[in-house]
């Protein structure tokens, strides 16, 4: 093994350990060694990105791209930072040429429907998230993400199926909870979208979204004291409604 790569194998450890400073700095010292490394540049784009430094990221995705056009995952990751930033439509263009390269992997799919969501484009979305889903029936993400596109067009009853799916397949997510919540109360099911809400608390005791809408359905219901109780620990989390 040479020292460069000796030092790619101890970022890799890192990485998969959570340390993603150290594991930069792994990754460095092997493209100090080795400059043409077009994994340790992506490898250490995916540690930059894992600490929200997007746009550092982005730089060593582009150097593993030039140095590897061919590099589905640069791509594929490049356009996850890009969705981080809100550059929705480059994000697409990556996705794009990361499905051209690899058309069977679903996460992309999903990311792609993600972005075609952030902007608006709900029905171009669950196109992706259908794909997602027939590339992968177990991806509890790609039904979740496909139900809050279903909201987001009204059809509130598909989005239920949709959660109940991502729910039997992962019963420990929040989120699926909160969004089914969502979808009862938007269908005036005040109890049932409580009974979600208080699920998606327990797994997740610090989701603002979770509490504030529990205390939109408890006020829906004249329960006055439980929802101000509920409003008031959703702006001690910080959340604020869009």
């Amino acid at each position: 093994m040479t020292p460069a790569q000796r030092h790619h194998s101890q970022g890799v450890s890192l990485y998969d350990s959570g340390e993603y400073q150290k594991a930069i700095e792994e990754f460095s010292q092997t493209i100090e060694l080795d400059p043409q490394d077009a994994e340790a540049y992506y490898s250490r784009g995916l540690s930059y990105a894992n600490l929200g430094q997007y746009e550092r990221a982005i730089e060593d995705y582009d150097k593993a791209i030039e140095l590897e056009p061919q590099y589905t995952w640069a791509y594929n990751n490049r356009g996850s930072s890009y969705r981080k930033l809100g550059q929705y439509e480059r994000a697409i263009e990556d996705f794009d040429k990361a499905i051209e390269l690899e058309p069977q992997y679903p996460w992309t799919y999903d990311s792609r429907g993600l972005s075609y969501a952030n902007l608006g484009q709900y029905k171009r979305a669950i196109e992706d998230f259908n794909k997602a889903i027939e590339l992968d029936p177990q991806l509890d993400l790609a039904y979740a993400n496909r139900g809050v596109s279903y909201d987001e067009l009204g059809q509130y009853e598909r989005a239920i199926e949709d959660y109940d799916k991502a729910i039997e397949l992962e019963p420990q997510f929040a989120q699926a909870y909160a969004s089914r919540a969502s979808s009862y109360f938007l269908l005036k099911q005040d109890e049932r979208a409580i009974e979600d809400y208080n699920q998606a608390i327990k797994i997740d005791p610090n989701d603002g979204y979770a509490y504030y809408w529990r205390g939109q359905a408890h006020s829906q219901l004249g329960n006055s004291a439980q929802s101000a109780k509920d409003l008031a620990k959703a702006e001690e989390l910080g959340y604020e409604p869009d």
